[in-house]
């Protein structure tokens, strides 16, 4: 048996497969996120490890004999957080998140020596972890005096389960210290933010062992010795390698709290101007882009959280048959945005509102928001040399075929449906450790699921989408100018 931990956002997911990648059971514990002042996302790393208890005790309740059967493991986890260890491995402060966007200005100042878009292969951005280091070291210079480590999200989780200070590729190229090409940390970027090599855990590749389960931990889950922890994914490349979105070419849209287009590729291919990211993938050898919104279904939640009815139900208002947009325009800038504008104080918009605009035409207009954001992740990717025949959906927001139609007419690619399951990141995180137990091909074992159906581009409204993304495009200068 393989497990995978995903250690998400709003909650740890354990995920239990049997050696035929058949999911058997899975359990979630979940977490909350402290925002103490505007721009802040927080997270007590003391959490993850309760919330991980918590899953893995409910699959120890209900599947024991499973459980105890686990002969790898697999991590998968939220990227590019900052976890500050002092020289015993206690955290000095809460773990500053991906969709933090305090130190703006640090990532400014960053991003303004070319050696980081050089060597990383990417524009820094304020979620990215080296800003975040630079505002504790500006803020809290105390704090950064202590700093003995500093790990990601599920390389602390790491730590509590093997004791080793270890990362992999993936989850370290959104650091914006690593040398991406290379896939090693690059001495000159650690020295430019006031950090060397001895903060940093030690690097290995996503299917490679990445440390052994600690004996108490596996006497009290039921578990032998000798379990081996995957190196593991960043949660988009643990999504990938769930989906079997591995080869060149092979691509995903996934509608998550954040939005993400993902593209798997077989060489670097870095264009950072365009904002795409260029991140190693989880299996040697191969890279990754992908376009990211910053609110994809957490633009739904906002108007659900608003008009107090669930985003199903404000989805299920608007039927299955796509409709042409209305005038009424949503710019999903809620906590600023990533690919393609790099703008951490952008904020989000309704345009062309009238007496007319209702509940439905604002619902109507967050899903189209969100959809032409991807469209622009599309152009970003067109830009970085990536061209897509088709992509796959994933993610909640998925479960709506008013979106799917939406997305396959505005990016004009089909829109594929996995077949029922769970291919998510905690699926690819078990397979990860599959990999690492066994040793088994990485291509082999990270295959695409049967595609239940696919979602063709409405040409009927081909003109009309075309015609409301470019009202869509024009908005973001016209709002940059009077956002405060």
């Amino acid at each position: 048996m393989y497990l995978g931990l995903d250690l998400g956002t709003s909650g740890v997911k354990a995920l239990l497969i049997d050696a035929d990648q058949r999911i058997l059971a899975s359990a979630t514990g979940a977490l909350d996120v402290s925002r103490p002042h505007s721009g802040w996302s927080e997270q007590d790393a003391a959490a993850w490890i309760r919330a991980t208890q918590e899953a893995v005790g409910a699959l120890k309740a209900s599947h024991g004999r499973d459980l105890a059967a686990v002969r790898g493991i697999g991590l998968s986890g939220q990227m590019h957080g900052a976890t500050l260890l002092d020289a015993a491995d206690q955290p000095l402060r809460p773990c500053i998140l991906w969709n933090d966007t305090r130190s703006h200005e640090q990532a400014a100042r960053l991003d303004a020596d070319p050696r980081f878009r050089e060597i990383t292969g990417n524009i820094v951005f304020p979620g990215f972890t080296a800003p975040k280091l630079v505002w504790v070291k500006d803020n809290e210079p105390d704090i950064f005096g202590k700093v003995a480590k500093v790990l990601l999200p599920k390389d602390y989780l790491r730590l509590w389960l093997t004791g080793e200070h270890i990362s992999e590729m993936s989850d370290s190229a959104g650091t914006a210290w690593l040398d991406v090409a290379q896939r090693r940390w690059s001495g000159e970027l650690l020295a430019a933010t006031g950090l060397d090599e001895s903060h940093m855990p030690g690097l290995v590749e996503g299917t490679a062992p990445g440390g052994t389960l600690r004996g108490k931990l596996a006497s009290e889950w039921g578990m032998g010795g000798g379990v081996v922890v995957a190196g593991g994914a960043g949660d988009n490349a643990a999504s990938a390698c769930g989906m079997g979105t591995v080869g060149h070419g092979h691509a995903f849209v996934s509608l998550g709290t954040s939005g993400v287009l993902f593209a798997a590729t077989d060489a670097y291919l870095p264009n950072p101007a365009s904002a795409v990211h260029t991140f190693c993938h989880a299996l040697p050898d191969t890279w990754h882009q992908m376009g990211v919104i910053l609110s994809a279904t957490d633009s739904l939640n906002w108007l659900s959280g608003v008009t107090g009815k669930s985003a199903g139900d404000l989805t299920q208002q608007l039927g299955d048959d796509l409709k042409a947009p209305t005038g009424v325009t949503f710019l999903p800038y809620l906590s600023g945005e990533r690919t393609p504008h790099n703008d951490a104080a952008i904020r989000g918009a309704f345009v062309g509102l009238g007496h007319q605009s209702g509940q439905k035409e604002l619902t109507q207009a967050v899903v189209e928001g969100v959809t032409f954001a991807l469209r622009d992740n599309l152009e970003a990717l067109k830009a970085a040399g990536t061209t897509l025949d088709r992509v796959t959906a994933i993610g909640g927001g998925s479960r709506s075929r008013y979106w799917l139609k939406s997305i396959a007419t505005a990016l004009g690619v089909p829109v594929d449906l996995p077949a029922d399951g769970d291919f998510g990141a905690a699926f690819g995180a078990a397979r990860l450790g599959l990999i690492a137990a066994t040793g088994a091909d990485p291509v082999a074992v990270c295959t695409a699921p049967d595609t239940a159906e696919t979602i063709e581009p409405d040409g009927g409204l081909a003109d009309a989408y075309a015609e409301a993304y470019g009202r869509f495009r024009a908005l973001y200068p016209a709002i940059k100018g009077v956002t405060p």
